[in-house]
């Protein structure tokens, strides 16, 4: 098999992302190409929000006082848990939904002075 055809199968392999290939002729001889380039890197571990369960101790109460950045608690949005920080110190003055309300994007959470 001539460099111009086996160029052309390594093009097409490309074009569909395939990692190996052989390909026989009709004489009966074949060819088999295989990519050797870099392997994909393994996907990072997804780690849990430190949540508590449903009923557990909730991270912050009215009257915690918080830093910027501290998570005051998590949110599920289909099937990923969302930490949600503070956004500047104080304390928490308000808690303006229940464990388990349904939430929208914008509303408010809580109340920090």
């Amino acid at each position: 098999m001539d460099s111009a055809k086996i160029s052309q199968i390594a093009d097409i392999m490309r074009d569909y992302g395939l990692s190996r290939v052989r390909v026989e002729e009709p004489d009966g001889s074949a060819v088999e190409l295989e990519c050797g380039g870099v392997a994909p890197a393994p996907a990072a571990p997804v780690t849990p929000a430190p949540a508590p369960s449903p009923g557990a101790e909730p991270f912050v109460r009215v009257g915690s006082k918080v830093k910027k950045g501290e998570t005051l608690c998590v949110i599920e949005a289909m099937k990923v848990m969302n930490e949600v920080t503070a956004e500047a110190d104080g304390e928490i003055v308000d808690i303006c939904v229940k464990d388990g309300d349904l939430v929208e994007y914008g509303c408010c959470l809580m109340k920090i002075y």
